[in-house]
């Protein structure tokens, strides 16, 4: 049972600096833009509005943390590669994990309606993405993000404070601080992740919702390019 708190506490801290890492940048990039008359829509919008700095903030957070989580793995004697995958069932996962992916883009279209708040205070969005942004949004948001954060959000809940908290409580748990890491998306990412949440239980592999999270956010990357 010491073993299994050890554990359920290196893998919080892990979830948690990753959490504060990025919405700590997310939070000061927002602040420091901000003008009288602003509501939380308005401050919200510029969360990301440094969009190199935000995708490389990203992609360093997720992978200077990354072999933290795997020697996680490796020292309580789970194998990732296994939680990620099973020959026998990847076939049926992928398909899971791109309809996921197809219903999480529903999802944050949808999610757009809520941004109405905004008044002529907010970001006025990215405009016309360069081949340099759009590269550095694919790795960000497609690559590092739907693998990494599938190992801290849902592979970590499940694995390592499961044992401890309960499953579904930890899943739950940590899904919260998935939705405080994306707090300037008012919520979407706790409701998608609650989506990813089941698809991961029911497949009982990561490679659905790093389909579904990676998937969805290239989708909103190719949403940006053919609407900017």
């Amino acid at each position: 049972m010491e073993t299994e708190n050890n554990y359920a506490v290196r893998a919080l801290r892990l979830t948690t600096l990753l959490t504060l890492l990025v919405a700590g940048y997310e939070l000061l990039e927002s602040c420091r833009n901000y003008k009288a008359g602003m509501n939380l829509f308005d401050l919200a919008s510029f969360a990301t509005a440094d969009l190199n700095t935000y995708c490389i903030v990203l992609i360093l957070a997720n992978l200077i943390l990354l072999p933290g989580a795997v020697l996680l793995y490796r020292q309580s004697g789970l194998s990732l590669k296994k939680e990620i995958y099973d020959k026998a069932t990847l076939g049926k996962d992928i398909l899971l994990g791109v309809i996921l992916a197809a219903v999480s883009a529903a999802l944050s279209l949808l999610s757009l309606l809520v941004m109405k708040g905004r008044t002529e205070l907010a970001f006025p969005g990215w405009g016309s993405l360069r081949v340099s942004e759009i590269i550095l949004l694919t790795v960000s948001l497609g690559v590092v993000s739907g693998i990494c954060k599938e190992i801290f959000f849902r592979g970590f809940a499940k694995n390592f404070c499961g044992p401890v908290l309960g499953e579904g409580t930890a899943l739950i748990l940590f899904n919260l601080m998935f939705g405080m890491l994306d707090w300037h998306n008012m919520g979407h990412s706790f409701i998608v992740g609650i989506l990813w949440i089941w698809g991961y239980r029911k497949s009982k592999h990561l490679i659905v919702p790093m389909i579904a999270h990676g998937g969805m956010n290239l989708i909103s990357v190719l949403f940006y390019i053919f609407t900017a």
